[in-house]
């Protein structure tokens, strides 16, 4: 009997949206950084729909005490992964409240910080918001949440919704959040930490917080530049008036992804957070136009299953890029289109699986999914797809969608052939490259772009005039990188006077290909080269200090004096190459103590993961290992970010292979944390 028993329960869990709606939750949060714990109070209000003997809340490895029906003691069973509340629920309106603890294993982060300080932040995507806050896995089921939060003072704490109360207890302050309209728990986030934030308002008056930590205020400009234009950009493109009540905007350290996009608070890495020379090469617009787009793809409404995951993430990719478009123009519009186009090209050689599949991967899902929706919007026309889009949002919002959805609308303004189109770009593997050539012909850089391509295997001699022509034209950049790029097998002879052209165009993407492809370096080229150390680039720079630096020993001395004050993006990417160049260079430093103690600083937990990857891979790749760096190679392999700790793990496999390294490891073990230890020694078994 037992064995019907469970079968029922399983099945019912399976449908329990349609048994049972949460409607809203309350909680009242407390947070322990030292310990890296969640406490706190829960109380949800729910409707029995259809009679039940099990309801179930998704929670893992949490505690509960206090259990309560409608003010009455419940039978609970807490398996680890579910909380369970047993009971004959009968059709109505119900009340449950609860305590829990956690100390989550993922999900919720607790990032140390120098002078005792800590940043905490969630990441709540896919069906991890359970590790910290008793919720559902299920997307189907929203909820209105609102979280009250108690942590010190001098520190920002948001959450999602609008801040209705924020007051003094003690040496605290307890932040009050409230939502007016339900979402998936996925969506759910917290984020604690020293910020200061400026405050705008939309063009239709929603409130815009605009967050930055204390120390980078002076990188605000170029790291917001074109948010607020990007949020009135999206709310006109799309038709549909932002869903929510106020936007924000958070960066956080070791961030596991670019962007996620909690409801009304997006989090973003910290790599984006720039001054006017890093918005060259790494700046924040397509993270931002993305992340705010998934604010009515994704979070309005939500794909009901993964196989659907396109409407989410092709949907923000395209508008995204269509908020691009905006503001560079056509011509990186379409340049953006056609290099997506050939990543999808050459990944369909071995990727089997299409977009309406939960197992696609990241590029179909993103960049095949923007493709289809570029292909169907030039097909139906604007004005149709404008129509579609707005009533498709208007008429789920709140709730969850497929694929026949959304194709249900397009039907209602135009008679395009649906089925085809489906079976081409959403059910195939193949990329349709007669159409997407045809669409991207329409803008003539692509037009010459597309000319480049067909002379790849056409003689240097025979091309020759049409690259000159070329590169002396005011065509788009992207035409001209791919010039350069198709010179780097050349001989060096033949392809100077178009190299030269190339460091003439004055364009720093242009002048940063020729320093990336041109890694041997002529004496006399040596001049011209040089010049890409003056660049406003700091990956040029980076790229072009490290080559000279190999080319031109006589000039070692040189080029560090010049260097020696860079410091380049936040994850002090110019300034560890510079210690380690110097470092290298036999007779240069007086102190070679003092910069090998710095270089192994920047490796320290004290660093977000890219500044300690950066610090040690030039540590290993000069041969400056010492038990300090192993040891913060060792810290690597338990760290949160999955990159950075198979960085870790990778490399010292790598080491392990030598005898002498495979001693010092062995050494340093006892000093290492017990989940270093573990690490550790299943590395020293493995190799």
């Amino acid at each position: 009997m037992k064995y019907i028993l469970l079968f029922i329960t399983t099945f019912a869990f399976a449908q329990q949206t349609q048994f049972v709606d949460f409607k809203s939750v309350s909680a009242q949060l407390s947070l322990n950084a030292k310990e890296k714990t969640v406490s706190g109070a829960v109380d949800y209000d729910f409707e029995v729909l259809q009679p039940i003997d099990t309801i179930k809340i998704d929670a893992k490895n949490m505690e509960f005490t206090k259990v309560k029906i409608d003010g009455k003691e419940a039978v609970f069973v807490n398996t680890g992964k579910q909380l369970q509340i047993i009971n004959n629920f009968g059709k109505g309106k119900k009340h449950l409240t609860f305590d829990y603890s956690v100390k989550p294993k993922q999900a919720l982060y607790f990032v140390d910080i120098e002078n005792s300080e800590v940043q905490i932040w969630t990441q709540g995507q896919g069906r991890y918001t359970s590790n910290w806050f008793p919720s559902f896995d299920d997307v189907n089921e929203k909820v209105i949440f609102n979280l009250g939060i108690s942590y010190d003072r001098g520190y920002q704490v948001v959450s999602n919704g609008i801040l209705k109360e924020k007051t003094k207890i003690g040496d605290l302050f307890h932040w009050q959040y409230q939502m007016e309209k339900p979402m998936s728990s996925y969506l759910l986030m917290l984020a604690v930490g020293k910020y200061d934030k400026k405050e705008l308002k939309s063009k239709s008056n929603i409130p815009l917080e605009y967050y930055l930590e204390n120390k980078d205020l002076a990188r605000f400009e170029p790291t917001y530049r074109y948010s607020k234009r990007i949020f009135d950009f999206l709310e006109k493109e799309i038709g549909v008036k932002y869903p929510w009540e106020i936007y924000r905007e958070i960066p956080v350290r070791d961030f596991l992804y670019a962007g996620m996009e909690n409801t009304t608070s997006t989090l973003f890495a910290t790599r984006y957070v720039v001054d006017s020379i890093g918005f060259t090469d790494r700046n924040y617009t397509n993270v931002d136009a993305h992340e705010l787009a998934h604010h009515w793809f994704g979070d309005l409404i939500t794909a009901e299953s993964s196989t659907h995951h396109w409407l989410q993430e092709g949907f923000a990719t395209y508008f995204a890029l269509l908020a691009e478009r905006d503001i560079y123009g056509d011509d990186y519009f379409y340049s953006k289109l056609y290099d997506t186009a050939q990543q999808i090209k050459f990944a369909s050689r071995t990727d089997t699986i299409p977009v309406l599949n939960a197992k696609a991967s990241s590029l179909t899902f993103y960049e095949k999914g923007a493709w289809t929706l570029f292909v169907l919007h030039e097909s139906i026309g604007d004005k149709a797809f404008k129509k579609a889009i707005k009533s498709y949002l208007k008429k789920y919002a709140y709730q969850t969608v497929n694929t026949a959805d959304f194709f249900s609308e397009i039907k209602k303004v135009s008679d395009f052939d649906l089925e085809k189109f489906q079976k081409t770009w959403l059910e195939s593997t193949a990329f349709d490259t007669p159409t997407a050539n045809a669409l991207l012909s329409k803008n003539k850089t692509i037009q010459l772009r597309l000319e480049v391509d067909k002379l790849k295997k056409t003689s240097l001699a025979d091309k020759k005039d049409f690259f000159s022509k070329t590169l002396n034209s005011d065509v788009f950049y992207a035409a001209k990188e791919a010039i350069v790029d198709q010179l780097e097998n050349e001989k060096y002879e033949a392809k100077k006077d178009l190299l030269l052209l190339a460091m003439h165009t004055n364009n720093v993407q242009v002048r940063q290909t020729v320093a990336e492809t041109l890694t041997k370096i002529p004496e006399d080229f040596r001049m011209e080269y040089e010049t890409l150390l003056d660049d406003k680039s700091y990956q040029t720079q980076e790229v072009a200090l490290y080559w000279l630096w190999r080319n031109f020993p006589d000039h070692r001395t040189e080029y560090l004096n010049k260097s020696k004050n860079w410091i380049g993006f936040n994850d002090y990417n110019l300034r560890t190459l510079w210690l380690s160049l110097a470092l290298s260079t036999p007779n240069y430093t007086d102190n070679p103590e003092g910069l090998i103690a710095e270089l192994i600083a920047f490796s320290s937990s004290k660093y977000e993961a890219g500044t300690r990857q950066n610090a040690l891979e030039k540590l290993i790749a000069f041969k400056i290992i010492n038990d300090q760096v192993l040891t913060n190679l060792a810290s690597s392999t338990t760290h949160h970010m999955w990159q950075f700790s198979k960085f870790g793990r990778d490399t010292i496999r790598i080491l392990l292979k030598n005898p002498e390294m495979r001693a010092s490891f062995e050494r340093i073990l006892t000093n290492l944390t017990p989940d270093e230890q573990f690490q550790l020694n299943r590395l020293l078994k493995e190799v």
